[in-house]
């Protein structure tokens, strides 16, 4: 069995090893522990705030709580990595009521959701299962089910493939409304008493003509990850979520990943609550029950955005799975560089990147994501840095929000870089 050294990290550990040495029944728990492998370790239930003192940084703290009260987050987690190690992860403000936020509270990630998506593709095109070029829609598609062929009106569609649809270049539009944030009039139009399920929002949307052909041009789509999303399942015989667990997050060593839910009361023991902003209205519950919500519980079906936006998961978890996706040899990767350099391939600033919203030939990375209740950056620096941060409120700027995040990652690195501790955090100490 492949146990690490001290410094090391043990990640992707076969299933028919762990069975070997009887610790197989430890799926879900947690990592292995760098010196025993039968010792699980879990980042959230093994980080806590104190491990991550500041008094070293002086001033560190303050400069984030600032950030925090300039824009009325309730609170917030950072988590910092370097070269795979991870230097510092911490809670700021709260996670619920009388909660402090802790690094091992997860939180709604929205569209960095489209990363785990995008990792999960590359996989299967590794096992040679799909490839980017196979096409998506039509008799000779993955999605090759009778009811979505009879449903296609625009014979685009039959040229879109997995790389279009990562690329937010199918063809899709935002114009006339998103589909997965438009619930409540596609069950007006249709006259639907019922949430429609994801076949039938396929249905909706194959029913309609494509805007442009695809691969000609890009307009960002979270119903595109929806179609990934059910290619993953078509591809795989799995659910999206089981596959995306097995495949992509045990791999990494990543096991606080769950799909999210829609109101208070599906929020899993260690998640967060969530806040909108101050003056925030109430918004029309997204199942056109008639009744008025706060927008970030029930304003929009959370769930139903599966790979497009609805994974929860701690800001230490999520480094550790863009170290395993990084190329980088500290933290064995569970794609291959092929692929990694694929995710991470620049072509111009009108292509988007694989699962990344921008990557820069610099070997700058970024990925946002958000709703409301929720505003999520990950921030690939050139230097081998990078910075997770997310917040369990939304403000009036929305995606604009991480353009001040950025900032602010900016200049606590020039402040801050070079005196974080050489250690990682990734390892139970």
């Amino acid at each position: 069995m492949s146990v690490s050294k001290a410094g090391r990290l043990v990640i992707g550990v076969t299933a028919a090893v762990l069975a070997a040495v009887g610790v197989a029944s430890l799926a879900g728990t947690g990592r292995l522990h760098k010196d025993d492998p039968k010792l699980p370790v879990n980042l959230n239930e093994t980080l806590t705030n104190e491990m991550s003192d500041t008094s070293s940084l002086l001033g560190f703290d303050l400069k984030v709580r600032q950030y925090l009260n300039l824009w009325g987050l309730q609170g917030a987690s950072l988590s910092i990595m370097r070269n795979d190690s991870l230097l510092f992860a911490k809670g700021y403000g709260w996670a619920d009521t009388k909660k402090r936020m802790l690094p091992g509270n997860i939180l709604r990630m929205a569209s960095v959701s489209k990363l785990v998506t995008a990792t999960g593709i590359m996989v299967l095109q590794e096992r040679g299962e799909l490839s980017l070029s196979s096409t998506v829609f039509g008799p000779d598609g993955i999605l090759d089910d009778s009811l979505y062929n009879a449903a296609i009106a625009d014979p685009l569609y039959y040229k879109i493939t997995v790389e279009d649809l990562l690329r937010h270049k199918a063809g899709f539009s935002k114009k006339g409304g998103d589909p997965m944030f438009s619930t409540r009039w596609i069950m007006m139009q249709n006259h639907w008493k019922t949430v429609p399920t994801q076949e039938q929002l396929m249905v909706v949307q194959l029913k309609r003509p494509l805007k442009f052909e695809p691969g000609t041009w890009q307009d960002y789509s979270n119903f595109g990850y929806l179609a990934l999303s059910m290619v993953i399942e078509k591809v795989s015989g799995m659910t999206y979520e089981e596959f995306i667990q097995e495949n992509v997050l045990h791999p990494a060593g990543c096991y606080g990943f769950r799909i999210g839910g829609n109101y208070y009361k599906d929020k899993f023991p260690e998640e967060v609550r969530y806040y909108c902003q101050k003056d925030d209205q109430p918004a029309e519950e997204f199942n056109n029950s008639g009744r008025k919500v706060t927008r970030c519980y029930g304003g929009n079906n959370v769930a139903g955005l599966s790979g497009a936006g609805a994974w929860v998961a701690s800001t230490p978890e999520i480094a550790l799975l863009v170290a395993s996706i990084d190329g980088k040899p500290e933290v064995p990767d569970i794609i291959s560089k092929e692929s990694v350099d694929a995710m991470t391939e620049y072509f111009d600033d009108d292509t988007y990147s694989l699962g990344w919203n921008d990557t820069k030939p610099t070997g700058e990375w970024t990925r946002t994501g958000t709703f409301a209740g929720t505003s999520a950056l990950v921030k690939y620096f050139p230097d081998g840095e990078c910075w997770v941060f997310i917040t369990n409120t939304s403000t009036y700027k929305g995606p604009a929000l991480a353009k001040f995040t950025t900032a602010l990652f900016e200049s606590l690195r020039e402040d801050y870089s070079t005196k974080f501790p050489k250690r990682n955090l990734f390892y139970a100490e």
